[in-house]
């Protein structure tokens, strides 16, 4: 019987209901003393201490033998809620409110759902809020703040969290729902094994910093229900949690056209809800599609046509080159022309406009330390003081920088274990690219080809893969092998031809860039070598920039055109 641990969980309370130790057997803590007394004493529970569980026959629920303490420690300092001595429960309004939305009262003392005064920045002064508290372990981690306007604020400066963490240790499956009412919802429902996410989806940008926190309470996961909400902002936070947690072990609700599960409850009751939950569907099946796996964004497109592509920020590139994710980019140019400097202004770009993060193999781009100092300069603007150290802006910027970009760093490098390595990253980290420069010195040793248009065709053929499976932009840069010089004595521009592989480069890139550096002038261009897809960039087009020294950054030169029209190939 295990007594200290479960899955890498330490018990803090052991046999937190005080039932009869090594029994498989007995009665349940959450409903046998409610029950008519000549049943009261019924052996209605199962118990399996190995996974620390109980299982109800009689009201058809689970719950947890014991208590744990926190798996997984934050890498940051957060300020912690102050905890009450006392927790104040919810008064009779507030009980009767909860009653109208399908909730109890003794799912709101499960939940530790509490009542209070807190300032609202929504309204300027103190109000009457229900409060949802987040505890992992024993520790109050946040809390969540709702006033009778349905303001919303967090614990100000603390951990964001899953909300009800503690409920899934133990157990193999789990649910992910949008919202606290979701998750008092599913536990009236007799699911106690459900979460939330702090701060709702939303439409642009869903920073699954809370993840990052949580991420070991999923390792033994072998099946999450995924019920967020039925709107855009609800399946692009399905789509990224897929893309995190992995298609594998995801599974997806229908709630028939309700909203969420609290308004399922509502109008179906706890049983159908239940059901619900129950049989839920695996998503699709890796490289196998029907249509109506993809009616959403079929009805989309006839809707709105293409989807734009995701752009940098740089107006003159951005009107010649945008990109989709789950795909590959591969960048050449001769030797010091910038190609690593204009990848790094890239993936920059996409962090400030989408808050992608990027995880690097670059053996080039070593000490790291120097390579981290390239791409504060281009988030700082300007080059760093040593007045600055420790300051204010420095503390911003090196949060910044630590928190959305992870060096891939290795004795020797190979294809495969930075590919590996990758989508560690995406699952704990939530990457959304990659960069691997140069690939020649990133090798395939399970290559199964010496020959060299074989092995080039097989290594990016790998790293297609890898972008589709995890919605991952990677670039690859890649020297070319052979340089030659014009009539004017200046070296040509290379093409994707001239990397080694040759035409496989250019047939198996989704898009291909040039960066080419003119020392004379003091420019640099970028040009589009290759764009697969006619909407997202135009072929052979180019754009000229300025490098200025002290932020490292690729400043515009010519003339860009204004906002509001669409994009020249567009036109």
């Amino acid at each position: 019987m295990q007594t200290a641990e479960i899955n890498g969980f330490l018990i803090d309370t052991f046999n937190q209901h005080g039932l009869k130790e090594g029994a498989s057997q007995g009665t349940c803590p959450l409903c046998s003393s409610t029950r008519k007394p000549e049943n009261r004493k019924a052996k209605c529970a199962s118990y399996d201490w190995e996974r620390g569980l109980g299982t109800c026959h009689n009201c058809d629920t689970s719950f947890q033998l014991h208590t744990y303490q926190r798996k997984g420690a934050s890498e940051r300092v957060y300020v912690r809620p102050t905890e009450p001595a006392n927790f104040n429960e919810v008064s009779t309004n507030v009980e009767t409110w909860f009653g109208t939305r399908g909730i109890s009262k003794q799912t709101l003392k499960d939940l530790q759902v509490t009542e209070g005064s807190e300032f609202m920045p929504q309204t300027g002064k103190q109000e009457n809020t229900i409060q949802f508290n987040y505890f992992m372990g024993d520790q109050l981690i946040n809390v969540k703040y709702r006033d009778g306007r349905k303001n919303f604020k967090l614990y100000k400066g603390a951990e964001k969290v899953f909300y009800n963490i503690n409920s899934i240790v133990g157990y193999e499956d789990c649910v992910i729902v949008e919202g606290e009412m979701d998750v008092l919802a599913l536990h009236e429902a007799g699911i106690k094994n459900v979460i939330s996410v702090p701060n709702g989806a939303t439409l642009n940008n869903n920073n699954l910093d809370y993840l990052d926190n949580c991420i070991d309470y999923f390792d033994d996961k072998q099946r999450v229900v995924l019920a967020v909400d039925a709107d855009e902002p609800g399946q692009m936070l399905k789509q990224e949690l897929v893309r995190r947690l992995g298609a594998e072990v995801c599974f997806l609700v229908d709630f028939n056209g309700e909203k969420d599960a609290n308004d399922y409850l509502i109008e179906h009751g706890p049983e159908l809800l239940r059901n619900a939950i129950h049989t839920a569907r695996p998503v699709p099946l890796e490289n196998v599609s029907t249509l109506k796996d993809v009616e959403d964004e079929l009805r989309d497109f006839v809707k709105n046509g293409f989807k734009p592509g995701y752009q940098v920020g740089l107006k003159n590139f951005d009107q010649i080159f945008s990109t989709y994710t789950g795909q590959f980019i591969t960048v050449t140019g001769i030797p010091s022309s910038g190609k690593s400097d204009f990848v790094d202004q890239m993936v920059v770009g996409y962090n400030n406009n989408y808050g992608w993060k990027t995880a690097y193999a670059s053996p080039e781009n070593q000490p790291v330390y120097l390579h981290a100092h390239k791409l504060m300069r281009k988030h700082w603007q300007d080059m760093p003081a040593v007045g600055d150290i420790g300051g204010n802006k420095w503390q911003q910027v090196t949060d910044h920088v630590n928190d959305n970009y992870y060096f891939i760093d290795m004795d020797k490098y190979s294809l495969e274990s930075v590919l590996r390595k990758g989508a560690e990253l995406v699952k704990r980290k939530g990457i959304k690219c990659l960069v691997i420069d140069p690939f020649n010195k990133v090798r395939d040793v399970d290559a199964k080809s010496d020959d060299v248009n074989r092995y080039t065709m097989d290594y990016l053929a790998k790293i297609e893969a890898f972008c589709k499976k995890y919605d991952v932009l990677t670039f690859i840069v890649a020297h070319p092998t052979k340089m030659y010089k014009g009539q004017d004595g200046k070296i040509e521009e290379p093409t994707m031809y001239n990397i080694k592989g040759g035409g496989e480069w250019y047939d198996a890139s989704y898009h291909g860039l040039l960066v080419h550096r003119d020392y004379e002038a003091k420019t640099t261009k970028v040009k589009v070598l290759k764009v697969k897809f006619q909407n997202l960039g135009q072929n052979g087009a180019e754009s000229y920039f300025t490098w200025e020294p002290r932020s490292g950054s690729f400043v515009p030169n010519e003339p860009v055109v204004e906002d509001g029209g669409p994009m020249p190939w567009e036109a």
